[in-house]
Order: structure tokens, then sequence, then C-alpha cells
């Protein structure tokens, strides 16, 4: 397809679904083509300034902006609005309190949980609500050794607290955040007692996350607690890495492959995230929203629990 006939088709593509309100299937449908390339195109008209999409602050709420999300990603999303006046850790609990209760609501009896540890989702611990569950399991989803520590009391601690909120057993994923070689990460894999780990990090059910920040805001415990020296960071910026899900590294563009580092990082990889039914995304902090962002082109997310400016500045409103 040549620049003008594509430029063509998204403008046409762009109107129906903008102007007409057809849907993606729809248009698909129509068009012959599959619902991907409807909203690559999509994409393609909103970044060729083909379409500009614009939000009126004063009269948009949260609901406005969940709807946003809906349409655009295709996400079920909770936007928590927050005081002006609140700090970055005041945000974090607030938005974290209300992750906590839509784990609550869509985690139960005989469905296992994946945890990938963080700032963040060590904050959702914290406020959970005890709920009885039957059959249920909890899972960890990225090592947490370091050169410095063997993780083991900062992970446990995290995952230890959503095991004790359901009643469900904690199994813990005993290897490193980054092993020192990919070929030991590969030989390691063979091992029956860590295939037995992944096993149950493929069945997972609900997968509980959030995005890391290279820098800004809250930091993002994967980049201040020793588990990447200099050597790492360079290759981070050479790469055009915009942070991480569950210790994996992505581009701005949502990409991950060919990233040095993710050869020996021990988090389930983004193909295997996509499989899980349920993804829950909680995020505060506008330093997140590349990392966000890159994370919504991959469609790592299926749930996403954000505080308002944080969504308005990815939204660009």
């Amino acid at each position: 397809m040549v620049a003008e006939n594509k430029a063509q088709q998204a403008l046409r593509i762009a109107h129906l679904y903008y102007v007409q309100g057809v849907t993606m299937e729809a248009i698909a449908r129509q068009m012959r083509v599959s619902r991907s390339t409807v909203s690559r195109l999509l994409k393609y008209a909103r970044d060729a300034k083909l379409v500009e999409i614009t939000l009126n602050v004063p009269h948009s709420t949260e609901k406005d902006l969940e709807k946003v999300f809906r349409r655009e990603f295709g996400i079920s999303a909770q936007v928590v609005p927050v005081a002006d006046s609140s700090n970055e850790l005041e945000r974090l609990e607030t938005v974290t309190a209300r992750g906590a209760k839509l784990l609550g609501q869509i985690f139960g009896g005989n469905m296992t949980l994946g945890i990938a540890w963080g700032t963040t989702t060590a904050a959702v611990g914290r406020q959970l609500v005890h709920k009885v569950t039957r059959g249920a399991n909890v899972v960890q989803l990225n090592g947490a050794a370091n050169p410095s520590t063997t993780g083991i009391g900062y992970a446990a601690d995290v995952i230890s607290r959503f095991g004790a909120a359901f009643d469900a057993p904690v199994q813990h994923f005993p290897v490193p955040a980054f092993f020192d070689y990919a070929a030991t990460r590969k030989a390691m894999w063979q091992e029956r007692s860590i295939k037995r780990i992944l096993r149950m990090q493929r069945n997972v059910d609900v997968a509980l996350f959030s995005v890391g920040a290279v820098a800004g805001g809250v930091p993002s415990h994967v980049y201040t607690a020793g588990y990447l020296d200099d050597a790492d960071f360079r290759s981070l910026r050479t790469e055009g890495v915009v942070g991480d899900i569950n210790t994996v590294f992505i581009r701005a563009d949502g990409s991950h492959h060919d990233i040095p580092l993710n050869q020996r990082a021990s988090g389930i990889p983004p193909d295997e995230l996509r499989r899980i039914h349920r993804r829950l995304c909680v995020v505060s902090g506008e330093n997140k929203v590349p990392a966000l962002r890159a994370a919504l082109a991959s469609h790592l997310v299926t749930d996403l629990v954000i505080d308002e400016p944080t969504a308005s500045s990815l939204l660009e409103v």
C-alpha cells in the first residue's frame, strides 16, 4: 500500500469511526480487513494529524475519560479523582485503594492470581480487605534477587499480603530479577522446580502489575534498589526504553524484543502476559505516562486504575 492510499484509507476509516460512530468490528467487515488493521489505521490517522481529538477539560469528568479509554484502547478503566493539594504519595495511596477494591471484586475462589512486585503493587497489598476464597492460589511473576540481596524479604512481604488477604497459598519465584548471563536463565528454566512455577504463571487468571518509570515521581523499586548498574542504564538509554512491565523493559512503541537486558530478565514476557484473561494495571503519577502508553500500545492491559491527572496527561487533555 503506497503512502497516499494508506492516508486515504485511514481518513475513510477515521470518518466512519469518529464521525459516523461505526464500531471497529463493523468497519473491519465493511472494508474486508482485520480489526487490528482498523486499529492501526486509526492510530496512523491520529499520528499523521488527519484526526485530532480534543476533550473539553472544564466539562470533562472521570467517566468521560473512562469512555475514552474504552473507545481508544478497548479497556475498562477506572479514573480516580485526587485532590489538587495531594502529593505523589497521597495520590498513590488513593489510587491503590481503588485498585485493591477492584481486585477484590474480580478475584475469587479456584483462581490463580499473579503478582509482579513493585512499589505500586506493594501499596495495593497494604490496602486489601480480607476475602475468604477456596481453591485460590497466588504466584510471583518476577524474580527479586540482585547482586546485593536475595530480595526475599521485600518480594515475600509484598506477595504474602495477597495470600493472607485471600486465604490463598503463595508460590514465590526464587530467582534473580536479572540473571548475569542469558545462558544461566535458559538453563535455570529447565529445572523442574522452576518449570512448576512457570506453569503456574501460564495458568494465571488475573495478573496485577504496574508500569515502572525510569525517572521522576515516586521511584520504581527496580531502578533504585541495586538491580541495575551504570552499564545497564546506558543500555536502556541506547535502546530507547521508557519503562518496564514485570521487570521486562519496553520501548515507546510497546516493543520489547532485542533489548539485551530482557534476555536476562526473569519477569513474565509480554507475549505470555497477553494470554492472561484479566490484566489489572494500577498506575499513579504522570512520570509513568510514557511507560503506560507503551503498555497500551502493546495491548498488555485489560483493566486500568489510574488517577485523573495522569489519565488526562496520557490522553493529552
